[in-house]
């Protein structure tokens, strides 16, 4: 009922809406005296900030048009090269001369945690100087058909070993955040099965692969309410007319009030401060307050089944750490993954996944010598640096990229 509640109060605060962004135009107009004074600055600023904060945003554009190889400008263009339902297997393709050489070929898992694909737009633009990407751009649940079926996470498991098996071998397969433990699963099946298409090599990026360790106020709510708490209070049925009408979803404005609730202190100085910009005519430091939030407030709904299967199997039960996951009727096997070099990172003040929960897989992969296991720990960054940012950039690309040639075929 709460979804429908919400769509409801959206549509009827449209006309507000269209009224709030006239009154920003006209009084933002060079044309109109008042917009050259506080006072009509301030009645944009304000008209401005109810249409931002009322708004549903919708999915954001990468806007990766070239990259930087050997000092030269190289044109990027994105081409979708396998999809199913829920997700769409995304190429940015490079427009490099066909001489023969062949570039490392990377395959970045997004997490499908609330927020887009997009959110990685950073990570993709770091990665591209340095070889193939490809990245896992989940769809809306509320965008699917239920006549498309279910998702779960035995089905994210699945489309990673499609997509692996699409690219063929010697790809090097990255995790960011939420996806390691279903990549983990998929890389180990694959090692058992001998699979030819198995990666090379395995980055698993602020994961929680063993949430026992260091646990986070996120862990700590998984473990203090318990599964029937999550099923009783965020699961909602997608309404009528959206293309996934009857579909269970966990709904993103759901997840966005609590990720505005664990910082809400530095969203409401973020807005006050935005509107003291667009009243100073401070275009540069708004701008950046819009391209923040248009990423941030873009959130998409994730299916109830796979959201309560990973709660309860990785935030509750600890299945991977316990040696209990099972993938289907498969149960994993850490020791099976002989082949696949594992690369572990972390953030020094990670507050979503604690310190030691991603190194933790190192220990599990017996099947591998020391040197095919590697860990790193950036300094000074948290969980968002750990994929994004300078630091991001000068200290974990490199790493990354060193550690797929010492491991890869090319």
């Amino acid at each position: 009922m709460l979804y429908h509640v919400y769509e409801w109060q959206r549509a009827a605060l449209g006309p507000a809406r269209a009224m709030a962004d006239a009154t920003r135009m006209t009084f933002s107009n060079p044309l109109n005296p008042l917009s050259r004074n506080a006072f009509g600055r301030s009645i944009a600023a304000s008209a401005e900030l109810f249409e931002r904060m009322t708004r549903r945003y919708e999915k954001p554009a990468f806007g990766l048009t070239e990259t930087v190889l050997d000092g030269k400008a190289v044109a990027v263009s994105e081409e979708i090269v396998w999809r199913q339902p829920f997700c769409n297997l995304l190429h940015f393709r490079r427009d490099l001369p066909d001489n023969g050489e062949k570039s490392p070929r990377f395959l970045l898992v997004a997490p499908m945690s609330g927020h887009y694909a997009t959110l990685l737009r950073g990570t993709v633009e770091a990665m591209l100087p340095h070889g193939d990407v490809f990245i896992t751009d989940w769809v809306d649940a509320r965008d699917v058909s239920l006549a498309d079926g279910s998702f779960d996470l035995d089905s994210y498991v699945d489309y990673v070993i499609e997509m692996l098996r699409h690219l063929g071998p010697d790809t090097h397969v990255i995790a960011v955040c939420q996806p390691s433990v279903p990549v983990f699963t998929a890389v180990a099946r694959m090692n058992e099965l001998d699979d030819e298409a198995a990666p090379s090599t395995m980055i698993l990026m602020g994961g929680p692969m063993d949430t026992r360790l260091s646990p986070t106020a996120v862990n700590d709510l998984a473990a203090e309410k318990g599964i029937a708490w999550f099923r009783d209070n965020v699961i909602m049925t997608v309404p009528w007319p959206l293309p996934g009408a009857g579909r269970k979803v966990y709904p993103g404005f759901m997840q966005l009030s609590g990720f505005m609730t664990m910082n809400l202190d530095r969203h409401v100085i973020a807005h006050k401060d935005y509107f003291l910009h667009l009243v100073q005519n401070d275009g540069d430091s708004a701008e950046k307050h819009r391209e923040f939030y248009d990423e941030y407030l873009a959130v998409m709904d994730m299916t109830a089944e796979f959201y309560l299967q990973t709660v309860e199997s990785v935030f509750i039960r600890h299945d991977l750490p316990l040696g209990q996951m099972q993938h289907r009727e498969w149960k994993v096997d850490a020791s099976a993954i002989t082949k696949t070099a594992i690369f572990t990172i972390e953030g020094e003040k990670d507050d979503i996944t604690g310190h030691g929960q991603t190194k933790a897989a190192l220990d599990w992969c017996t099947g591998l010598p020391a040197s095919m296991k590697k860990h790193y720990t950036q300094p000074n960054v948290g969980h968002y640096g750990v994929f994004n940012g300078s630091r991001f950039r000068k200290h974990i690309v490199p790493r990354i990229v060193e550690f797929a040639k010492d491991h890869g075929a090319n």
